[in-house]
């Protein structure tokens, strides 16, 4: 969200025809115009909301009619909270809380940085990341609650914000294991499971969201760059879901490393291992730009290097335990790898040749 800007800026209204926010969502924004004494006709008319969409409380709009009429409330009335704490959060504020962790070099320092920020945004809310138990658990502590229905959008755009923003610097889908609710399951309960694809737990002491903690060592993608473009339509990170999922490269990388000696993995056990099906495993890999056949040459390469470095191992039992059934093939590769045969790779301390990749 840019600070700069003057007016909403003026997006196409793309062709998405599916329904599935819920228009509850819609009256809560209209509440807050009602707390500021405004007239939300302008708002409504830029998201292109008709009286037949506001008649059914019940009812589903699009996620760019929601996309559009956020942006616009929340510069008309200038407060990206849209009344839901006690001091409007001015335009530009998720803007700022973006700038402050773009720089960090993982998620971990990224969303540290954010819960800290948070704090000088608002007394109402104070943000904390733990790690326990292989999970990672961003919660909201809330020091004021403010009426329900705001309360409950409050919190959940909150929390979609830290998730969507969270997968845009990793350019990964992060799986989330739970989230818990702090109130009762809404009567659009199935689209807030939309919005959280995972175990959610309704009237909870605290609103949180856990995903696997693996997620926090990945480094942190976007540039300065990137961050102005999406700046321009900020909320995209916030109703659009994140469908690359980067892990799953790190956990096929795992796998293959900690295999024991004589242990070999195929992409049928790989993908039993991790719970996914052989075209989901080949599918996620190759989004990334990867194929398994490449991740494992990389991980048995630096797990030879290091074998040729730091024992006295044969070449031959170097390639027995990198999975080579005999020291000529393990030559052949080593030396496609890196550029030079093992023994002169060892004799050389591991300057000569490049390390591949």
């Amino acid at each position: 969200m840019t600070k700069n800007a003057a007016k909403p800026v003026r997006m196409p209204m793309d062709r998405e025809p599916a329904r599935a926010t819920p228009v509850a969502f819609l009256h809560t924004v209209l509440q807050c115009y009602e707390q500021y004494g405004k007239d939300p006709e302008k708002a409504l008319e830029y998201a292109q909301i008709t009286p037949s969409d506001r008649a059914n409380p019940q009812g589903l709009m699009t996620a760019l009619q929601m996309e559009r009429l956020s942006v616009f409330a929340m510069q008309e009335l200038d407060d990206e909270a849209l009344g839901w704490l006690s001091r409007p959060m001015r335009w530009g504020s998720y803007g700022f809380l973006a700038r402050a962790t773009l720089s960090a070099p993982n998620l971990r320092i990224a969303l540290r940085r954010w819960c800290r920020h948070h704090g000088l945004l608002t007394d109402d809310l104070h943000l904390q990341l733990d790690e326990r138990a292989g999970l990672a658990q961003v919660t909201v502590h809330e020091r004021q609650l403010a009426c329900a229905d705001r309360r409950r959008l409050g919190l959940m755009t909150l929390l979609r914000n830290i998730h969507g923003f969270s997968c845009w610097l990793l350019d990964s889908q992060i799986r989330l294991t739970q989230v818990d609710l702090p109130f009762e399951a809404p009567d659009y309960a199935a689209q807030v499971a939309v919005m959280f694809p995972a175990r959610i737990c309704y009237q909870a002491e605290r609103a949180s969201l856990q995903f696997d903690v693996n997620y926090l060592d990945m480094p942190v993608r976007r540039d300065e760059a990137a961050l102005n473009l999406m700046l321009q339509r900020a909320l995209l990170v916030v109703v659009k879901p994140y469908r690359r999922d980067r892990l799953m490269q790190q956990r096929v990388r795992q796998l293959l490393a900690n295999a024991k000696p004589g242990q070999t993995y195929t992409a049928e056990s790989l993908a039993q291992a991790l719970h996914v099906s052989v075209r989901s495993l080949h599918r996620f890999l190759q989004e990334d730009g990867m194929s398994l056949q490449k991740i494992k040459d990389e991980v048995h390469c630096e797990k030879a290097m290091q074998l040729l470095l730091r024992t006295s191992y044969p070449v031959k039992k170097v390639a027995a335990s990198v999975g080579f059934d005999n020291a000529k093939s393990f030559t052949r590769a080593f030396t496609r790898w890196v550029g030079v045969s093992p023994s002169l790779y060892r004799q050389s301390g591991g300057k000569c040749g490049v390390n591949m990749g």
